[in-house]
C-alpha cells in the first residue's frame, strides 16, 4: 500500500488554474497533490544576443522554491548571492522541454520567459513546473494571436513531465516526498502529445534496476503523461 493509498498507476489529484497572474500574458497555478507551483509567461521583443537576425525566437525558464515551500524554511537564493546547481539544472530542463514543441521560427524574434515558482513542495515540482508552464505558454502565444503580434499559435504539440520509481520493488507512478525520499529507484519523464520523448532523468537510489523495471517506469510515464495532457487541454477550455 502506498503512504497516500493510490494505486501503483495513480495520479495524484491534479488541477490548473489559469490567469492566477493577472498581469502576465500567460500564468497557471499547478497543484499536483500537495505540490502548487506558480507558472507564468513573459514576453519580450528582444532574443539574446547569440539569436539576433536569425529570425528565431526564444523560450527560456528561470524556477524556485519560496523559503518555506518544504517543511523548513530554506534561504533565498538571491540572499545568497547565487542559484544552487539544482535551481540552474531544474530551469534549464523546463526550458529545454518547452522549447522542444515550440516553432521557435514561427515565433519571430521575441523571448518569451516562464517562471515557475514552487509555492509548497510535496515531491516532483519539476515536473510540474514543466506541464504548468506549458499552459502558461499556450496562453502567452493566444494572447499575441488576439494581438494580431502573431499570425498562429506556434505550438507542434503539448508537452508534460510525471516522476515515477520503484518503491519496495514496485514500479508506481507521480511520487510524493514519502515515496521520494524512501524509493529504491526514482525518475522523470518529460514526454510529448506525439508519443516523443525529450528527457529522461533515472538514477538507483539503493541498488541497479533492470530493464524489465525501466520499461515499467517508462509505461507508467506514459499513461501519466497522457492524463496530464488531458489536464492541459481542460485548463485552456480546448
Amino acid at each position: 500500500m502506498r503512504p497516500s493509498g493510490r494505486a501503483a498507476d495513480e495520479l495524484r489529484k491534479v488541477s490548473i488554474t489559469t490567469g492566477f497572474a493577472r498581469h502576465a500574458e500567460g500564468s497557471a497555478l499547478i497543484r499536483m497533490g500537495n505540490t502548487e507551483v506558480l507558472c507564468v509567461a513573459s514576453v519580450e521583443t528582444r532574443v539574446p544576443p547569440f539569436l539576433r537576425n536569425t529570425g528565431l525566437g526564444w523560450v527560456t525558464a528561470e524556477y524556485g522554491m519560496l523559503p518555506r515551500a518544504t517543511h523548513t524554511r530554506g534561504d533565498r537564493e538571491a540572499a545568497r548571492g547565487k542559484q544552487s546547481g539544482r535551481t540552474q539544472e531544474i530551469q534549464r530542463l523546463i526550458g529545454r522541454s518547452l522549447r522542444a514543441v515550440v516553432d521557435r521560427a514561427a515565433m519571430g524574434e521575441m523571448s518569451i520567459t516562464l517562471d515557475c515558482d514552487v509555492l509548497n513542495a510535496d515531491g516532483g515540482t519539476r515536473c510540474a513546473s514543466i506541464t504548468g508552464a506549458w499552459v502558461a505558454l499556450s496562453l502567452a502565444f493566444r494572447h499575441l494571436v488576439k494581438m494580431n503580434v502573431l499570425k498562429t499559435v506556434p505550438l507542434t504539440g503539448q508537452v508534460a513531465a510525471v516522476s515515477c520509481g520503484i518503491v519496495g520493488g514496485t514500479p508506481v507512478l507521480d511520487l510524493d516526498y514519502d515515496e521520494d525520499s524512501g524509493a529504491d529507484a526514482d525518475s522523470n519523464f518529460v514526454l510529448t502529445s506525439g508519443g516523443g520523448i525529450v528527457e529522461i532523468q533515472a538514477t538507483a537510489e539503493k541498488t541497479a534496476f533492470d530493464e524489465a523495471h525501466f520499461h515499467a517506469l517508462l509505461g507508467l510515464a506514459r499513461a501519466g503523461t497522457e492524463a496530464l495532457f488531458v489536464q492541459q487541454l481542460k485548463a485552456l477550455g480546448d
